[in-house]
């Protein structure tokens, strides 16, 4: 593979940016819709607008050029990173403390770094050690506010469904590696299957319901470009450099997100943020490092 540090960096930060924003588009997006509906919308908007683009881009050939078992692998993949992630995550914070999920959820890249040792045959490096621990710890002292008392892990079944899929983000990032198909239509697909198999639990555990006028926006956002196009950005930046280099550069995405926090929603930002901020920053550069 010909790596691209720079390009990858790029691409992860795009990511980056887009993903800090989930915790106040879903926030505003579920005033109206129950977690299995609001999945349901955003893997729908994120499919159509994926597709738009494909035929746009004049993409849209490379569909016939994917034999069933290509595309049974895509399907696969969208069941694991664009459904059962979101599933597990959004059932978590709504029967869970949020701040204990979002310390559980972000483990993801550190799902990552363990997975791409076997499945890639990565070398694990001491510097992707400690860069890895440098960022969780950052994302730790930031969700908690420097009080490590306020994570109780008293929920194990909700924590372990957080755990759960964290672990298939962690695997659907390392195998998308493996499949070298258009980005568009790669994730096009995956938002497919994330439509039908939120469509299901939507109609098992829920029931269909019509998001109201004010949640059209947020479900917009989300679905365009939060869970749509910033699938096409990870999986480029993937492409283009080890899963051990990009996994550490994600534990900024939570600091962020704190901060847009505050902004949105007035909440108070505490100077223990700086520490958290400054590790996460310390994890990015080292993954940098790392060859």
């Amino acid at each position: 593979m010909q790596q691209n540090k720079t390009k990858a960096v790029g691409f992860a930060l795009a990511c980056i940016v887009l993903w800090a924003f989930i915790p106040v588009v879903s926030k505003t997006g579920q005033q109206s819709l129950d977690n299995y509906q609001f999945l349901f919308w955003s893997s729908l908007l994120s499919f159509l607008v994926l597709l738009g683009i494909t035929l746009i881009s004049k993409k849209g050939h490379w569909f016939t050029k994917y034999n069933f078992g290509q595309i049974a692998k895509n399907l696969g993949l969208g069941f694991l990173g664009a459904y059962l992630y979101y599933l597990l995550l959004y059932f978590a914070y709504a029967h869970a403390r949020g701040l204990e999920v979002l310390v559980l959820q972000y483990t993801w890249p550190l799902f990552i770094v363990l997975l791409s040792i076997p499945v890639l045959r990565e070398k694990l490096t001491k510097m992707t050690i400690l860069s890895s621990l440098l960022g969780f710890t950052g994302v730790l002292i930031v969700l908690t506010k420097g009080n490590f008392t306020h994570v109780y892990l008293g929920n194990l079944t909700t924590d372990g469904l957080v755990l759960l899929g964290s672990l298939s983000f962690g695997l659907f990032s390392v195998l998308t590696k493996k499949v070298k198909l258009e980005y568009y239509t790669d994730t096009t697909l995956f938002f497919a299957s994330a439509t039908l198999f939120s469509l299901i639990s939507m109609l098992i555990f829920s029931r269909f319901s019509w998001p109201s006028y004010s949640t059209l926006l947020p479900l917009f956002v989300n679905g365009a470009f939060i869970n749509g196009l910033s699938y096409v950005f990870w999986l480029k930046a993937l492409r283009y450099a080890k899963a051990s280099f990009v996994a550490p550069l994600v534990f900024i995405t939570p600091v962020l997100a704190a901060v847009l926090i505050t902004i949105f929603f007035h909440e108070i930002f505490l100077p223990i943020y700086v520490l958290g901020i400054c590790l996460v920053i310390s994890a990015g550069l080292l993954s940098q490092k790392n060859t």
